[in-house]
């Protein structure tokens, strides 16, 4: 199975569905985890331009970790726009990939680039089965099943499917900590450590669902979308 993951910034998918990547990747699925966002206005004190390459790299080195694959769309912080020519970007994306399943941010997380990524990968995934919708790649052959990844700190977000992470918390804290230019700007802009961040939703999930770590995800029900299938490990 192919699994692709889209992150508005690069340590977003890291932050809240890694676990699951790296349960993905343990089975033998292909994962392929792409931040629409460059993250060139993540620091206080980082040039733009240089903080976008450092943080491609550093998602890069998280993906390493679990032997996905890393993607960009390169758009810059705060310029996703809900308009033609970005949701073909994403359409690209999603043919050039091929995924069996998306994973997105949810619609209702606590930031523009965050909301929108939401939407834009939403009406892609649909998009990228339009044969008379011309993109570089041929169209793809499925509506994707789609599911929603957990907020920050999950706010506003009640999971519908937990998965257990407890078996790769600590994967997960490794590609967490490959995003070294956040723990410096987190703790400055809004007063947290990156990793114990990650861990206590990680419990609060878990104890949600009776295991020590995990993760939450809504499926999006919609028709074309909606299956018997268990999509998630």
């Amino acid at each position: 199975m192919r699994v692709l993951a889209i992150g508005a910034h690069p340590d977003d998918l890291e932050l809240l569905c890694a676990g699951t990547l790296a349960k993905y990747a343990n089975q033998g699925h292909q994962v392929i985890m792409c931040h629409a966002c460059n993250g060139n206005l993540g620091h206080f004190e980082i040039p733009r331009n240089e903080l976008r390459d450092i943080r491609r790299q550093e998602a890069q080195n998280a993906a390493a970790v679990i032997g996905a694959e890393s993607l960009t769309l390169d758009i810059a912080d705060l310029d996703v726009y809900v308009e033609r020519e970005t949701k073909e970007k994403m359409t690209e994306l999603i043919r050039k990939t091929k995924p069996d399943l998306i994973i997105a941010p949810s619609p209702d997380d606590y930031m523009p680039d965050h909301t929108l990524i939401s939407r834009i990968a939403f009406d892609a995934s649909f998009m990228a089965t339009l044969p008379q919708l011309a993109t570089e790649t041929e169209c793809h052959h499925l509506i994707t099943p789609f599911y929603y990844m957990d907020t920050l700190a999950g706010v506003n977000f009640q999971p519908e499917v937990y998965v257990d992470i407890t078996e790769v918390i600590e994967i997960k804290k490794r590609m967490l900590a490959c995003h070294k230019s956040q723990t410096q700007w987190l703790k400055h802009h809004d007063k947290i450590d990156i990793i114990e961040f990650m861990i206590t939703v990680a419990r609060f999930r878990g104890l949600q669902c009776g295991v020590q770590y995990a993760e939450g995800f809504k499926p999006c029900r919609v028709w074309g979308r909606n299956t018997t299938k268990r999509w998630l490990p």
